[in-house]
């Protein structure tokens, strides 16, 4: 299994459109494999969910996300988790124990520098 983290430096990102790139973590099990960081290519409407996809990520975690943008990744076979915080390897940790649950919040507001206010 493939998890990208939309991260501002090692932190998750508010929005993860304007994210400065996707820490991802390929798990094996209750393991972790392998960590890197890929640079976010650009934000441009339904190109993220494709990239990952290319990427064969299976699930994406943000702080959060677009309505559009999560219906693009349910389309493109990845699972949404959004309102997430904090460093990224806490939150994927919280993940493998199953303790990581989307609070499905929806950000409407796109005039913000990297933060979604609902």
């Amino acid at each position: 299994m493939k998890i990208a983290i939309a991260s501002e430096g090692n932190f998750v990102s508010g929005h993860f459109g304007h994210c400065e790139g996707f820490t991802l973590y390929n798990l094996a099990g209750k393991e972790i494999e392998k960590k890197e960081f890929v640079a976010n290519p650009g934000h441009k409407p339904g190109f993220l969910p494709v990239f990952l996809s290319e990427l064969n990520v299976d699930i994406i975690i943000a702080g959060g996300m677009g309505e559009m943008a999560q219906q693009l990744f349910v389309e493109n076979n990845i699972k949404v988790i959004v309102g997430a915080e904090g460093e990224c390897d806490k939150v994927i940790e919280e993940y493998i124990a199953g303790n990581l649950q989307s609070t499905g919040s929806v950000c409407r507001e796109h005039q913000h520098e990297g933060n979604c206010g609902e």
